[in-house]
């Protein structure tokens, strides 16, 4: 039985039912005219031919949902191969044991048509460019606040004249000088415009665009963090207030490797010991691939792993730390991140040109401050590689 057929039948089963109902319907409104009670037969009976109705529609979506799904499918053009083995001509052909000649007129198959054939498949996993790692962040302490700024104090000197003292005599004055120190809270946000339709269509695609521009907001912090100058509404960042690398001793033809273990020293040296390292992708490979003189790797064999360490110290690599430069510091002592505001989207369509264009506007953004409170725990310089 076709579709059509199907729906037919069906269709004039439910009405024949429905007058049924109907019929029920009347004769117990007019017992109830009479002052009688419906029975409970009665009321059992127009139950169940209620369920009926209610299966058969059912049953009629169904089919009518088939028969939708059917039609939207591209009518497939047979292949040369398959018009001649289901034709009439070919059979009788081959009821004769396959002896004599046959002539078909077969329709013409294109590569459009060919084309037609298969149905594309939709992947609901959305294609985005890749995204870098963040690493700064992880390498210091990070605090909460809820202020607009974060106010500490901080030494500028130590004079000491402790000494030894004859007894009865004067004792000398040390001397110490602070100051008051300030590390504003910055933000950093952007915006994206977002159509009613792509939200209303494809929750995925809303999901990745929030994805995205929280992943902006970290590469402009992690951007901050290292280099920030202290202009305007930007962050004073960690190269930027770090101390100038100068070797503590003399080493001849020293390597980037001794440049490192100087740095270290040099920290040490200003009681701040190093707790870390960070340097660009490109020399850090550039260390990793570094030989012997009979050609061996000095860090590791090529086909195994080997944790990113130099010195004792973790390395972060990062695209965020230029070419031929280096940061060695106490960044778990030496410096703080404070939290004014994790990072928050929203989605509005508030304003008259979101709501005239049927737009939505998302906006993310966070607020966050940076002091560098030890500026000495930080050791920045360049390998002298790239002019």
């Amino acid at each position: 039985m076709s579709d059509q057929s199907e729906v037919i039948e069906i269709k004039k089963a439910i009405e024949k039912i429905s007058d049924q109902v109907k019929e029920k319907g009347e004769e117990a409104l007019a017992e109830a005219k009479e002052g009688r009670n419906i029975s409970q037969k009665a009321k059992e009976a127009v139950d169940e031919l209620l369920i009926t109705v209610n299966g058969l529609k059912a049953e009629l979506r169904e089919v009518e949902q088939k028969a939708v799904s059917r039609d939207a499918e591209p009518q497939r053009t047979k292949s040369y191969g398959e018009q001649v083995v289901e034709s009439d001509l070919y059979k009788n052909l081959m009821a004769k044991g396959g002896r004599g000649t046959i002539s078909m007129n077969l329709k013409q198959v294109t590569s459009a048509a060919a084309g037609a054939l298969i149905r594309p498949q939709y992947e609901t996993d959305i294609v985005a460019l890749p995204q870098r790692r963040f690493t700064i962040r992880d390498l210091l302490p990070v605090v909460p606040i809820a202020t607009s700024s974060v106010d500490y104090p901080k030494q500028q000197s130590r004079t000491n004249n402790a000494a030894t003292v004859a007894e009865g005599a004067a004792k000398p004055y040390s001397d110490y000088a602070w100051t008051n120190a300030t590390a504003p809270v910055r933000v950093i946000a952007h915006l994206a415009k977002l159509t009613r339709q792509a939200m209303d269509d494809a929750p995925r695609l809303v999901a990745e665009v929030d994805a995205e521009m929280r992943y902006g907001l970290s590469l402009v912090e992690e951007a901050q963090l290292l280099n920030g100058n202290g202009t305007g509404q930007n962050l004073s960042g960690l190269m930027t207030q770090a101390t100038a690398y100068v070797a503590p001793i003399t080493i001849a033809g020293a390597t980037s490797l001794d440049m490192l273990r100087l740095a270290m020293l040099q920290a040490a040296l200003a009681l701040y010991p190093a707790d870390g390292i960070v340097l660009s992708q490109q020399d850090w490979a550039r260390i990793q691939l570094q030989k012997t003189t009979d050609g061996a790797y000095l860090f590791a064999n090529p086909q195994g792993t080997v944790e990113a360490r130099l010195w004792g110290l973790p390395v972060v690599d990062t695209p965020a730390m230029p070419v031929d430069a280096f940061l060695v510091g106490a960044f778990r002592f030496g410096a703080t991140l404070y939290d004014r505001m994790g990072i928050e989207v929203l989605i509005s369509t508030e304003n008259a040109d979101d709501f005239e264009k049927n737009l939505a506007t998302m906006r993310a953004e966070e607020r966050i401050a940076l002091a560098v409170k030890r500026p000495g725990s930080f050791i920045a310089g360049d390998f002298g590689l790239v002019a």
